[in-house]
């Protein structure tokens, strides 16, 4: 079965590591058929706007995205092409893996835990926020609802029972912001209730962060609004080693966008170096999304054997002497061989 997605090379170091993951998808023959699409500072000086209509339109025809980072320029009148799309697609779950990969940086083994973020309420609503007292006073309103509570806590519930995972984590602060985190709270407890055979815990997000420090292997599935969710997963990611290593998914209702967390990197564009596991881990999830779980499986057993066994092959960044493209071969050749 055929199964078209959109795919968005990016900016910067983008279309390298594009090009390296869709090297190893097409080596899992995935039976994906690529449809490339216009954002960031391309889309901007062909069409004069970060994200064309028509760009949009393939989004929501195909229901996928997989996404290379993009720049939002700095300055007045740019919004965040990120923010702008998950507004457009309702894409209300963040959902962030963090597993440990040997030859990293890291702190600590054997982590393989995932952040799951409300994406569209919370902290970061622009209507809820003004400047008053002849600037001198900002005011930013946290809007919680009942219905976003509940479906990003039974995604959450339903993440864990499908891919077998034992406990979820609800992490607030209902202690001190008693309307808008107590609601979060509340509604965890209902729908934890739904879902027996599944561990469920709460947390204060100030301890939840001092716990992940000291013992990350305690947590499986942590749930938590966008603004808290937006630190704790990044916090996740420095646990594993970084951004590098960090893949993100946008999750709605009719679409589904995979995207590398990290920037796009411009100081390295063109050199050849640029890691690409953060958007070939991406590109896992999006496997994982779409049913085709083994082949995402592959390619993260995949990952894990070339930093273990080819480092002439990995990128200097984790410590080896290879490429963008010497990665993606030995990828190729791990995929082609198993």
């Amino acid at each position: 079965m055929s199964q078209s997605i959109a795919v968005i090379k990016g900016d910067g170091i983008g279309p390298e590591i594009m090009e390296a993951t869709l090297r190893v998808l097409d080596a899992l023959d995935c039976g994906l058929t690529y449809q490339h699409i216009d954002a960031g500072l391309g889309a901007l000086e062909k069409h004069g706007t970060l994200i064309p209509q028509e760009s949009l339109d393939a989004i929501e025809k195909y229901g996928i995205a997989l996404k290379g980072p993009l720049t939002t320029p700095i300055g007045k009148g740019f919004s965040s092409i990120n923010v702008q799309l998950r507004r457009h697609f309702d894409l209300y779950a963040n959902v962030r893996p963090a597993i440990s990969f040997p030859g990293t940086r890291s702190r600590y083994d054997d982590i393989d835990m995932i952040t799951v973020r409300e994406n569209t309420e919370g902290a970061y609503l622009s209507d809820g926020q003004e400047m008053i007292d002849d600037g001198d006073t900002g005011i930013s309103v946290i809007k919680v609802t009942r219905k976003g509570s509940e479906r990003i806590m039974r995604y959450a519930f339903e993440l864990a029972k499908n891919n077998g995972r034992k406990k979820v984590t609800a992490v607030h602060k209902a202690n001190i912001i008693k309307t808008s985190s107590g609601l979060f709270q509340d509604v965890a407890r209902e729908i934890a209730k739904e879902y027996p055979e599944i561990e469920f815990q709460e947390m204060i997000v100030d301890n939840a962060c001092m716990q992940l420090v000291m013992n990350p292997h305690q947590f499986d599935v942590v749930v938590t609004t966008n603004l808290f969710g937006d630190i704790l997963s990044d916090l996740c990611a420095g646990l594993v080693g970084g951004l590098g290593l960090a893949p993100g998914a946008n999750i709605g209702e009719k679409a589904a966008i995979f995207e590398a967390v990290h920037g796009s990197a411009p100081d390295i564009e063109g050199k050849n170096i640029a890691n690409p596991c953060a958007l070939l881990l991406a590109a896992a999830q999006m496997l994982d999304h779409l049913g085709m779980t083994e082949k995402g499986t592959a390619i993260r057993q995949g990952i894990r054997t070339v930093l273990e066994t080819r480092r002439d092959m990995v990128t200097p960044d984790m410590g080896g002497t290879g490429s963008t493209d010497s990665f993606a071969q030995a990828l190729v050749e791990y995929v082609q061989s198993h």
